[in-house]
Formats: structure tokens, sequence, C-alpha cells
């Protein structure tokens, strides 16, 4: 098609041809598809909050973790100008055991290195050896009730200064194995030295025979039963015939807050709330109580071993983990429900 183009006067004395006009083709198959695939995509629904997950770990664990370091499993050495206080390799393998159990936890040494290595005079008499220095990283895998793994890691050093180049590898080696093993396992709590890191020490028991720890023999004392408390009620008509034993802290003793009696209405308090837990609770409560404080198999029962102040914290502190693992346990059961009906039924 062609457009005149008109001249001065009128005439059209020009032909231009015309811009051609668009093409409609038909709608591709590729496009149609695509078109459907569109309309069929919902809105964007609003991101969902996940409730946090439920502790793995069993009240008893819970409450183990989260008492005071045992003041017989410190050690310590001279550093320096002073002192510095610490656990052992043994016992932080020993805690673990005790409170993971033995299959439930794990170590892996993922970075070995040795640093260092030089000949230097070795004691008094200077004589010639050799100091090494190794640095290690370890990852601590622990098992909770099935969920999944908790997974720490820590770094470590060792020095081993021996006559002997071999010998003084070995030394330092191990030492530094065991010293990333300790530094990841403090990430979970007291028991394995976390409350070291401190300088005051306020999470360090210094009551006697308040731990594992192998320096304190178990106390024996007479049982009693939940039926018959041996802790009776104060009567103001018969003062005299209130045999109940008060302890009483010694003037050269250390000042403990924990080491504080109770007074007799506590007591009693505490054994009608234990009295009327569930049967499973009560026995892990009992079992968990009889290890931290080092109640001996021949106590038919650990009514009369609650006489202090921290014996009570004890308590308490494991019956508050209980509840937050049990409504944690809850609310997920409610969410997993929800998740699960219909659209139509919510």
């Amino acid at each position: 098609m062609t457009v005149a183009a008109p001249s001065s006067n009128g005439a059209s004395t020009i032909s231009r041809p015309a811009a051609p006009r668009p093409i409609q083709r038909p709608t591709s198959a590729l496009e149609l598809i695509r078109t459907a695939d569109r309309a069929e995509v919902p809105p964007a629904a609003a991101p969902q909050v996940h409730p946090a997950q439920p502790s793995g770990f069993s009240p008893e664990q819970l409450a183990a973790l989260a008492a005071p370091l045992d003041r017989a499993n410190v050690c310590q050495r001279e550093q320096g100008r002073g002192k510095v206080a610490y656990v052992e390799g043994w016992v932080v393998v020993a805690e673990a055991n005790r409170i993971f159990g033995f299959d439930g936890w794990q170590r892996q040494t993922v970075a070995m290195r040795c640093v260092a290595q030089a000949e230097r005079p070795i004691g008094r008499d200077k004589k010639p050896g050799w100091g090494v220095t190794y640095t290690a990283r370890v990852r601590v895998t622990v098992t909770a009730g099935g969920l999944t793994a908790v997974v720490r890691e820590g770094s470590g050093a060792g020095h081993g200064i021996d006559v002997d180049l071999g010998q003084a590898h070995e030394s330092a080696l191990k030492e530094a194995e065991t010293d990333a093993m300790k530094r990841a396992l403090m990430t979970f709590g007291n028991p394995f030295g976390l409350a070291l890191y401190d300088k005051q020490q306020r999470q360090v028991s210094s009551a006697p025979g308040q731990g594992e720890g192998p320096q304190r023999p178990a106390v024996q004392r007479p049982s009693a039963s939940w039926s018959a408390p041996v802790v009776p009620a104060p009567s103001a008509a018969s003062p005299a015939q209130d045999h109940t034993p008060t302890p009483v802290p010694s003037p050269s003793a250390p000042a403990d807050p924990g080491l504080a009696p109770l007074a007799a209405e506590t007591i009693q308090h505490l054994h009608g709330t234990l009295r009327a837990l569930p049967r499973p609770l009560l026995e892990s409560l009992t079992r968990a109580f009889r290890k931290r404080f080092q109640v001996p198999d021949a106590a038919v029962t650990i009514a009369d071993r609650i006489s202090q102040k921290c014996h009570h914290d004890w308590i308490e502190a494991f019956l508050v983990s209980y509840r937050e693992v049990r409504s944690a346990e809850k609310h997920c059961e409610v969410r997993s429900a929800e998740q699960h009906q219909r659209p139509g039924d919510r």
C-alpha cells in the first residue's frame, strides 16, 4: 500500500510506501501453558514461624548440666605468679559418660598441628632436651533424645618437654587433644568447667558431699520414707520433742549460702510437692538427686537428705526444667496437628 504525498497546490505528486501493520500471530502452545501455570499459582503465603524444637535432654540431664561444679573436681596448678583452677581431662570424660551416657556422645579430632619444636635445657641441672607445642581442634557430638545431634568444637594447645624428642611429641599431642576436648565440652555447662571462667566461681559448690568427685565419700545417714518424713511439724506445746537434726556449719567452714539449713516448714512443703509428682517423674528426680548428692544405695529414700538450701534450689531447677521441656513438647504437638489439618477444616 502506498500513500500519496500532497504538493503545495494540493496535487499528489510523490507516492511512498506506508508503514506495514504488525501481524497478529496466534498465541503459541508454550505461552498458553505458561499462562495457565501462572493462573494456578496461589498467592504467596505468609512465612510460617516454627516454634523452637524441644530439647532432647531429659529433665534429669538438664538438672545435671545446670548444677554447680563440684569443688572436689577442681584442681589448681602454679602458673606465673598465681594459681589456675582447672578440671582434669579424665574427670570431664567421666562427667560426659555420667550425664550423656556411654553411647550418647563422641569426640573427633578434626585438626592437629605441630607448631613449634626446639632444643632447650631441662631441669635445674640444665640437661639438653626438647620443647614441642601442638595445637588441636576437637569436635564433640552429643545425641539427645533422638533429635538432631548437638555439635560443639573447641581448640586447645599442648606442650611437651622431655630429653627424648618422641616423648615430647607424645606429651604435647595428647595434651592438645585433651585441652581441645575440654573446651568443646565446656560449652555444655558447669560440670565440664564452665563455672571456672567466672573469676568469683559463684557456680562452684563448696559444700561437702555434693558431687560425683572421687574425693568425697558418701555420708551414711538413717533412711526414711515419704509417708513418714523425719521432719515433724513444729509444735509450740512440746518443743522439746522435736529431735530434727539441724545442720550447723562449722565456724571454720567457708561461707556458702547453699549450706544454709532449711526451715521445717520448707522441708515439709518440698515433701508434699514430691509426693504429688507423677510416679515416673518422681523416680527420675530421685535417681538424679542420688547421683548429684551421692546418696548411698543402702538409703531407702532421699527424704531425710533434703535439709539444705542447695537441695531446695536443685529440686526447683529440676522441676522448672521438666516443665519447660513438657511445655515445648506440647506446643510442638499442637503446631504439628494444626499443620496436618486440611485447609477447609481450619
